[in-house]
């Protein structure tokens, strides 16, 4: 996932930066909430992670905006208060999660599932195709029982490909998915990326196909 990460703690920070890198997902943090604001329309992200009072813009008005602009970007909401008054902006109009442990970073690593399974309605954290199954909890891949041994960048690029199945990606936006603001990747970084991904598909009935013009295609083969 790209992730926006609103804070302005630099302890819980890090701390949560550090968990979402550990899975392998692209995070940036903006400590100001005008200027993070401002970055939600030229960029997508997959998920706002958003503490509740950040300086410049509150939390509350970040998310109000969000929703009047018809961005339905789902939001985790950081708050130290016991409880989140349920008529908070955007709680119906998205997916939103929210937590009230901010001196925990217990929660941390389930947040991912969480918000895929509020997007999609998913009752499994699995992709099954054939005989290659990808768990995206232990970024394993197998095929017919094999391990395909991914790569923490292997199982990125993958799981950018399984949330735009039969999409064209260009090579722009599967970049943008899989680095964060800091991050310089090398202009062929994404094509070796998707071509080591391809190798270990190999036999797999998913493709990951190069459209000329476009960038690129995952399809499964019926």
């Amino acid at each position: 996932m790209r992730v926006l990460l609103v804070e302005d703690n630099d302890e819980l920070a890090e701390m949560v930066a550090d968990r979402f890198l550990a899975e392998g997902h692209a995070i940036d943090r903006e400590a100001n909430g005008a200027h993070a604001d401002s970055l939600m329309d030229p960029c997508r992200f997959d998920l706002l992670i958003l503490d509740i009072n950040p300086p410049g813009l509150s939390g509350t008005d970040m998310l109000r905006r969000l929703r009047a602009r018809g961005d339905r970007t789902p939001v985790l909401i950081l708050s130290a208060r016991s409880e989140i008054d349920d008529r908070a902006p955007g709680r119906t109009s998205a997916p939103t999660i929210t937590s009230s442990s901010r001196s925990t970073s217990a929660n941390w690593p389930r947040a991912p599932a969480r918000w895929r399974r509020r997007r999609s309605g998913e009752t499994e954290n699995r992709f099954v195709a054939g005989g290659l199954v990808y768990d995206r909890a232990a970024k394993r891949a197998t095929l017919d029982g094999a391990d395909l041994e991914l790569r923490p960048r292997d199982a990125q690029v993958l799981e950018v490909f399984l949330g735009a199945l039969g999409r064209a990606l260009s090579k722009e936006e599967v970049a943008d998915r899989l680095y964060a603001f800091e991050e310089t990747p090398t202009p062929n970084a994404v094509e070796q990326a998707v071509v080591r991904l391809r190798r270990k598909l190999e036999g797999s009935p998913l493709r990951l196909r190069t459209i000329r013009g476009l960038g690129y295609i995952a399809d499964v083969r019926e």
